[in-house]
């Protein structure tokens, strides 16, 4: 047992992708630095925002990438002297860290936040999907312990010959993100609070504008009402200039954020590239459904908001049936007391308890269909 005169665990985090930067692998990682602080842990965060020399990623000019830094990640490992040492992503600084670690005989843990092969394939189809995993697979190979969001990327992983892989859950803040906030009424045909200025019903899309995230896909749907994308990337400039009638509002974080999940009538989430999808979390705590994409994808549900759970499989959406769905969310009257508004109504009752991991069938089901 640990006493109050025993030095805090000193814990060293290694990652490429660090605030300033908006995504899910600095979001999940700024929740787990707080979080260790909290229980009084000592965190060194080592990122490409510490004075390195960088360039910037190719197609993503607002990502930089250290170069030439081994030599003060050995020196700052040295000298903060760790208990643990973490390695959250595959680029640059994480390679010097595996480097030292390798060199002084340090264990290290890593983790698995983002489908490169499958990231790399879709922007240059020359790359065989083979060639990324190969490099997962020598990066990761050391590890004492490979981290992913869920069971089915450790089955993928596995599959992939990687392994030591663990699965590590991840979670949204539902304090921010809340029922509640959702607006209590709206004009007839129009969007609740931050999107009453447009047509009703509001579908939603949050995330990195990039090609591997697939938002072309939902912005060519024929759907009633408004699309909304929130986020910002490489690709924006050719989605706008294709897609007039969306309404781009770039990026948003905090309360602002959290407002435009829960005043939407339906998120949509098209990437086939993510490991875990974050924002999907966020929209369910924040009581907005979200329908899968246009083919089984790996989607998840849980008992509660706050947990991500096991991963299942569903089926792709009738997007009729999430049409009228919207509408009926879109048209809810408030009734609650204090002026907020009602939680959703819940889709239908095709849930089934022991696929999805859901019993009650609510609004964090996503593999439930609404009725027509």
């Amino acid at each position: 047992m640990s006493t109050a005169t025993e030095r805090p665990h000193r814990i060293m985090i290694v990652t490429d992708a660090w605030e300033p930067q908006v995504n899910g692998v600095a979001t999940a990682l700024s929740r787990t630095v707080t979080e260790l602080r909290r229980m009084g842990c000592v965190v060194e965060m080592v990122t490409p925002w510490d004075g390195y020399r960088t360039i910037p990623l190719i197609t993503y000019s607002e990502i930089r990438l250290p170069i030439m830094a081994r030599d003060e990640v050995e020196r700052r490992f040295l000298e903060f002297a760790p208990d643990a040492v973490h390695i959250a992503t595959e680029g640059p600084l994480g390679w010097y860290a595996r480097a030292v670690c390798d060199h002084f005989g340090f264990p290290f843990t890593s983790s698995y936040h983002t489908q490169f092969p499958e990231y790399l394939t879709a922007r240059w189809s020359w790359i065989p999907l083979w060639a990324g995993y190969g490099y997962m697979r020598k990066f990761h190979g050391k590890s004492g312990a490979v981290l992913v969001t869920t069971p089915t990327m450790r089955a993928q992983l596995t599959r992939w010959r990687i392994s030591n892989v663990t699965p590590w859950s991840l979670g949204v803040d539902t304090e921010q993100f809340h029922p509640d906030r959702r607006a209590a009424t709206a004009e007839p045909g129009r969007g609740r609070g931050v999107y009453s200025d447009l047509p009703g019903p509001v579908f939603l899309y949050v995330g990195r504008l990039a090609v591997e995230k697939n938002v072309q896909a939902f912005l060519d749907l024929d759907l009633p009402g408004s699309k909304v994308v929130v986020g910002d990337g490489p690709a924006r400039a050719d989605l706008e200039a294709g897609h007039p009638d969306a309404h781009f509002r770039g990026r948003r974080s905090g309360e602002d954020l959290a407002q435009h999940f829960a005043d939407a009538d339906v998120l949509v989430f098209p990437s086939r590239t993510d490991t875990f999808g974050l924002v999907i979390l966020e929209a369910m705590a924040s009581g907005t459904p979200w329908p899968a994409s246009t083919r089984p994808v790996r989607v998840t549900s849980s008992r509660g908001p706050a947990r991500a759970p096991p991963t299942t499989t569903c089926a792709p959406p009738a997007w009729p049936r999430w049409t009228a769905h919207a509408r009926r969310r879109a048209g809810t009257p408030s009734s609650s007391p204090g002026g907020r508004a009602p939680r959703p109504s819940t889709p239908s009752s095709t849930c089934r308890p022991r696929r999805c991991g859901s019993a009650s069938g609510g609004a964090a089901c996503s593999g439930c269909r609404p009725s027509t």
